[in-house]
């Protein structure tokens, strides 16, 4: 595997991977004040015609070139709040 990165280069359409091992979605847009380097967390798209899932910063685990990992599993994933519209506090780097 390789080094770990930044959440600062996570790019949409990055795989989201559960702790347990199951991909969950893409990275959609990233959260956060890159110039204060405050990452709030990340919108994850489940899929064509499926509502996006709001993945906190908290629960991000590891981050690689091309790949997120989450310290949760694809059940407590399922159960995150959908991403309906981006919070006013927040500013997201969208493609």
């Amino acid at each position: 595997m390789p080094d770990p990165v930044s959440w600062l280069v996570i790019e949409p359409g990055w795989e989201v991977i559960a702790a347990d091992g199951d991909r969950v979605g893409d990275v959609r847009e990233v959260a956060g004040d890159s110039g204060k380097d405050i990452f709030n967390g990340l919108v994850v798209s489940t899929g064509l015609l499926r509502t996006a899932r709001y993945v906190p910063s908290e629960i991000v685990d590891t981050i690689y070139e091309g790949r997120v990992e989450l310290s949760i599993d694809h059940s407590a994933f399922d159960r995150l709040e959908d991403h309906e519209e981006t919070p006013p506090s927040e500013q997201f780097r969208a493609p």
